[in-house]
């Protein structure tokens, strides 16, 4: 279904319990903060009838989106919403266990299985990573969805073998014909990855290490080569550039495999041809996970949620409207996803286990174990943070110069001097 078209029907569903009645007992409530287009169709009225089958208790939702990791976290950490389950992505998941912001999740239900059993051993060791001290991340966050970052390319236009190599973006024969995810960590793991390619292949470095490395070196190698990619690209987009992909204003868009996924498909259905492909040298792999705040109001119904979601049936709904790859690894699942009229074959049992070693399923959903092994997450970037920002920023050119802010302060001055100068003259020639 198209992502509009959820996003309108949960709209309309939900309008009427959008707000919080604070005369409204808070056990009766739900608060959710979910990415945009990141759930199916009806799923939320399909929890509500499941948790009144598990508790004997109606809930009602609030239902609140967000495009911005950060602003999410802003909301959240002072307590001021009481957000009772997030979807942060893995970098703030991992700062918020840092900032004991997090509350256990619930895995023991009366009357359901523990569907979070059944999320893939290898997206739990991932998220353990994030752990901290008296914390194991597995047990305060459950991963919900995942996926690559790579290029998204018309085939028409662009030769399978420019696209294998993130060069592409730094091509001039692609000038102007390049969209970039408006996203600072992928761009930096991008420019830092292509600039030690040769390093990559020579085995000195690793993926995981390059894109985890905020030295002041690092970070002046990235922002060199990020300077330099810039006059090719055409727009930073946070959502359209698939659209612009399907309608062959753009060649090239380095997005996000989920994105990626949904372009292919709309545009085929217009007779153009786009794939994807995780660049040779590596990439990031991303997880989003359900996680309950300290400050919850209802930490009980928010566990009931995440198991919910969870179970297979609900996971591939959610698949479907989303393009995106739900970490949950059960046979369903697997049954589901494998698609005998592909002539490809994917090793895949690094997610599905013993057995799914040579199996056919979408390989922009499900990765080769080949291309997870050449790709690493980005971690938090913690108190370098704001350099980050800061180069993203110089690059995006968010930030003005010194002379560039006294330039436009002078022009606005000139401006206002004359048009208050004529209307002065207007107020005179009245008078006379």
């Amino acid at each position: 279904m198209n992502k509009l078209l959820i996003t309108l029907c949960l709209a309309a569903s939900f309008m009427l319990s959008g707000c919080y009645n604070s005369g409204e007992p808070r056990e009766k409530v739900l608060k959710i903060y979910n990415w945009a287009d990141y759930i199916g169709d009806v799923v939320l009225e399909d929890f509500q009838a499941y948790y009144k089958e598990q508790t004997g208790e109606d809930i009602r939702i609030v239902y609140q989106t967000f495009d911005i990791n950060e602003i999410m976290l802003t909301k959240t950490e002072k307590g001021h919403a009481d957000f009772d389950v997030v979807c942060p992505s893995e970098y703030i998941i991992e700062r918020m266990l840092k900032k004991d912001l997090l509350l256990p999740i619930d895995t023991v239900f009366p009357h359901s299985p523990d569907y979070m059993n059944d999320v893939s051993p290898y997206i739990r060791e991932q998220i353990d990573k994030l752990s901290q001290p008296g914390r194991v991340a597995s047990h305060y966050a459950v991963c919900y969805m995942w996926g690559t970052a790579g290029i998204l390319y018309n085939k028409a236009l662009v030769p399978d073998a420019d696209a294998e190599s993130w060069s592409c973006l730094w091509d001039r024969k692609y000038a102007g014909k390049i969209l970039m995810k408006d996203s600072y960590r992928d761009a930096y793991g991008t420019a830092i990855i292509y600039a030690h390619a040769r390093d990559l292949a020579g085995g000195k470095v690793t993926v995981e290490d390059l894109m985890n490395d905020y030295s002041p070196r690092a970070m002046e190698i990235a922002e060199k080569y990020l300077k330099a990619m810039k006059p090719n690209i055409a727009g930073w987009e946070a959502d359209f550039g698939k659209e612009m992909m399907t309608k062959n204003k753009a060649w090239l868009n380095m997005t996000w495999s989920g994105d990626a996924k949904w372009a292919i498909e709309e545009a085929d259905a217009v007779g153009v041809d786009l794939d994807y492909v995780v660049p040779r040298k590596g990439s990031n792999i991303w997880y989003d996970g359900w996680v309950i705040p300290k400050y919850a109001g209802n930490p009980e119904a928010a566990s009931y949620f995440i198991n919910f979601m969870c179970r297979p049936d609900i996971a591939l709904r959610n698949m479907e409207a989303s393009g995106y790859v739900s970490a949950v690894a059960s046979p369903e699942i697997m049954e589901a996803k494998t698609d005998t009229t592909l002539t490809y074959y994917s090793d895949l049992s690094y997610f599905f286990g013993p057995g799914a070693d040579s199996l056919q399923i979408d390989k922009i959903q499900y990765p080769d174990r080949k291309v997870v092994e050449r790709c690493a997450m980005i971690r938090d970037f913690g108190d370098k943070t704001k350099d980050v920002l800061e180069i993203w920023s110089r690059i995006k050119g968010d930030n003005l110069g010194v002379g560039i802010t006294i330039l436009i302060f002078v022009v606005v001055g000139v401006m206002s001097g004359w048009m208050i100068y004529k209307r002065i003259q207007r107020y005179k020639h009245k008078k006379m």
